[in-house]
């Protein structure tokens, strides 16, 4: 039966990707369903996207803060796919092809060798690092009105949808990641703030982690890789005609434009 719905879930998110129609929650529709279940919901939907020509790029981490972790009940992060087509190389958004996508500053990494799990540390992290970037994250959700659980956006790649990086390249080795500051604007109006302190106390802690639970899928994070790794601050509506600047102390600034 468990097979019947994890198929059923992911042709359903499937869909309403390919529409932009939203869907009712996955976890309503199947309560036994589980965090493994959602992942193998997440990884099909993986597959259909590589066998349609596009190639994994790099990770995303999320529930990467306390609330938002005690707010959905779970007490770990969770991790998506980058895909080469959710980069937006230039910085414009196309609205029409998201359901109701959110802002987020981020910290992105760029690997220069693989790191791998089941034991990696903060320091194999920032070792296999080339450089460290601003970054901003456009997560969505295919489940209507963001009515998710920790099931609902596992198996919904985490809530990814795109993502940006800054210009600026800066060796991790060099910097507190921990005290780096991040003010969001919307419109050119400040709207919040964050440090690298917000995401598990250290953005390379979330790699380790993210390297760390891949493992138990014979996945490692491989050179070459982005990985997105965690809000910084409160997610952030986009509509069109807005534009979002991500401004870094250290890292520069990272910015999108919605049509």
């Amino acid at each position: 039966m468990k097979e019947n719905w994890i198929q059923q879930a992911a042709d359903a998110l499937w869909e309403s990707a390919q529409t932009t129609i939203p869907i009712e929650p996955i976890s309503g529709e199947y309560r036994e369903l589980g965090i493994p279940d959602a992942y193998a919901i997440q990884l099909q939907n993986i597959q259909r996207r590589l066998e349609d020509g596009r190639v994994i790029t790099g990770k995303k981490i999320g529930l990467t803060s306390k609330p938002v972790q005690e707010m959905l009940g779970v007490d770990q992060p969770d991790f998506g796919h980058l895909l080469d087509d959710m980069e937006a190389v230039d910085g414009v958004i196309q609205r029409d092809r998201l359901v109701k996508p959110r802002v987020e500053g981020e910290i992105a990494f760029v690997l220069k060798d693989d790191v791998q799990g089941p034991d990696a540390t903060v320091e194999e992290v920032l070792a296999a690092t080339e450089y460290v970037s601003a970054a901003i994250e456009i997560v969505d959700s295919r489940i209507r009105d963001w009515k998710i659980g920790i099931v609902d956006t596992v198996a919904d790649n985490a809530s990814s949808a795109l993502y940006v990086l800054g210009d600026k390249k800066v060796d991790p080795n060099t910097i507190d990641l921990t005290t780096v500051k991040m003010d969001l604007y919307q419109n050119g109006e400040f709207i919040n703030s964050g440090t690298g302190a917000a995401v598990l106390g250290n953005p390379a802690y979330c790699v380790a982690w993210l390297a760390n639970a891949l493992w138990d899928y014979g996945v490692i994070l491989k050179k070459g890789e982005v990985i997105l790794s965690g809000a910084l601050s409160a997610m952030v509506f986009a509509e069109s005609g807005d534009t979002f600047v991500a401004e870094f102390d250290m890292l520069g600034s990272a910015s999108i434009r919605f049509e």
